[in-house]
Order: structure tokens, then C-alpha cells, then sequence
């Protein structure tokens, strides 16, 4: 008995690869998001400082918005199921 076939095709690993990629990126996006909130809550950043992080995650996230449009891949999908941990990234 053989189980579910596994696509090898090198487009669809191509695909997957972007994937993976962007959802790494979007981890650390989030997570440097979590942690500038953070500073600026704590009082370590100056109004300076602030605007300049403000502007840069922004950025960062409309920029994570078109590479997701420009390889197909929708924004839910960086969210890995890990199963009875739950999902990868937090839920908005």
C-alpha cells in the first residue's frame, strides 16, 4: 500500500520555498514589531527614534504584502499549523 504522492515538481518546491521564506521573514517582522512596542512603551526611544522604526516596519510590511502578490501566496498561508501548539504566528 503506498500512501498520498508528494508533488516533486521543482515548480511547486520553488513555491514552497518562497513560502517558507516569507513566512520566516514575516516571524521576525512581527517579532521586531512586538519588540519596538515594547521600547517605546518602556520610554527607551527617543520621538526620533520612534518615527524612524514607525516609518521602517511599515515599510516592511507593505513590502511583505507585495511579495506575497507577486509569488501568489496568500498571507494566511505563512501561518504554519503546528498542530496542538497551534499556529506559527499570532492571529490578528
Amino acid at each position: 500500500m503506498t500512501g498520498p504522492r508528494v508533488d516533486l515538481s521543482s515548480e511547486q518546491m520553488g513555491r514552497d520555498l518562497v513560502a517558507l521564506v516569507l513566512t520566516v521573514v514575516e516571524l521576525l517582522r512581527q517579532l521586531m514589531e512586538r519588540q519596538a512596542i515594547r521600547r517605546v512603551e518602556q520610554g527607551d526611544l527617543n520621538d526620533e527614534q520612534v518615527e524612524e522604526i514607525g516609518t521602517t516596519l511599515m515599510l516592511l510590511d507593505q513590502r511583505m504584502k507585495e511579495l506575497c502578490e507577486q509569488h501568489g501566496v496568500r498571507p494566511e498561508d505563512l501561518n504554519l499549523d503546528l498542530g496542538p501548539l497551534g499556529t506559527l504566528l499570532p492571529r490578528d
